[in-house]
């Protein structure tokens, strides 16, 4: 699969896009920083060129991957979002990660919302987990917002890591879960909304 033939994604603010060539400066800026450190890093400049040929890879193997979060208005990268599954991963995952500085304006939960949608839906998956270091207190509390729950029995990557799993594409119909997700997401988008938590995403 081509970077031409990836799906476009579009939300209230964001556009989902296949990784691109001018994209890799903000990936490895990201992966060479502190805050990947539950993710593998920090990494130095080759792992980190590496790991952004394999994010390219993936569609060209699997069919799907991660996504490049765009901000509709502006058009700045915001971070990535979208299906991982690499040789040994025991399930398909849903994963995300913000830029540095993009932090605490819900478009993970924005992004992941759409990307599930539509792995759940044309993708034809029948259901996702999220793989996350229980030290990352911040992305656990992030894959909550979006209904996952701690799923203790099922098989890790490492053993290093603990699995969060998705609700069902049942369960993400109309109903208090999905309602709330995009009342969430609405509060964020509107630019009289100003937020006072903290800056994580």
């Amino acid at each position: 699969m081509t970077g031409h033939d990836i799906p476009v994604l579009e939300t209230r603010r964001l556009i989902l896009r296949g990784p691109e060539a001018q994209d890799s400066p903000d990936f490895k800026a990201t992966f060479s920083s502190y805050c990947s450190r539950f993710m593998g890093g920090p990494l130095n400049g080759y792992e980190a060129s590496m790991l952004y040929a394999a994010e390219i890879d993936h569609w060209a193997i699997r069919s799907y991957g991660m996504w490049m979060i765009q901000d509709r208005a502006t058009g700045r990268t915001l971070g990535m979002a979208g299906g991982w599954f690499p040789a040994r991963w025991p399930e398909r995952e849903i994963a995300w990660i913000i830029w540095p500085g993009e932090a605490g304006r819900d478009y993970a939960l924005e992004a992941t919302h759409a990307v599930r949608r539509h792995l759940f839906g044309a993708g034809g998956w029948e259901g996702a987990v999220s793989y996350i270091d229980p030290r990352n207190l911040d992305r656990i509390r992030l894959a909550e917002r979006p209904g996952c729950t701690r799923n203790k029995d099922a098989p890790t990557i490492d053993g290093n890591d603990a699995v969060h799993r998705h609700p069902s594409p049942e369960r993400l119909g109309p109903g208090q879960l999905a309602d709330g997700i995009e009342l969430a997401i609405s509060h964020y988008s509107d630019p009289l909304f100003k937020s006072k938590g903290l800056r994580v995403d």
